[in-house]
């Protein structure tokens, strides 16, 4: 079992930054991927990053590239995502997932664990 809590969320104008934090409890953090997800009301959960298990390799949504930056520290069981140039359309809970799949997989479905979410607004 693996709990994750999220810290970090709240409201920022559009063009700032925020650093969204993913703390791990549990079963040993290192051997998991690690990805971060969001959702907008009505609308899909949708990927926005991920991590491999010792950070070696890093994957981002389109729609986030060059302007959010995925992290881990394994040593504080602790993933991060860096926020930068936000735009209100960024606007949304903000959750960490857990998986076992190498490489990590852009699809909720194959993540095991969840945090509870972090809201991130974005006012224009």
């Amino acid at each position: 079992q693996v709990q994750l809590v999220e810290s970090g969320g709240g409201l920022v104008q559009a063009g700032g930054s925020l650093r969204l934090s993913c703390a791990g409890f549990g079963r040993t953090f290192s051997a998991f991927g690690m990805g971060w997800f969001r959702q907008a009301p009505w609308e899909e959960r949708e990927f926005v990053a991920a991590t491999s298990r010792n950070a070696g390799t890093t994957y981002y949504a389109d729609s986030v590239k060059g302007r959010f930056t995925i992290s881990r520290d394994n040593a504080k069981n602790t993933v991060y995502l860096q926020m930068n140039s936000l735009k209100p359309e960024d606007t949304a809970v903000y959750y960490c997932a857990a998986t076992r799949d190498y490489p990590p997989s852009i699809a909720p479905l194959l993540y095991e664990y969840w945090g509870q979410g972090t809201q991130v607004t974005v006012s224009s």
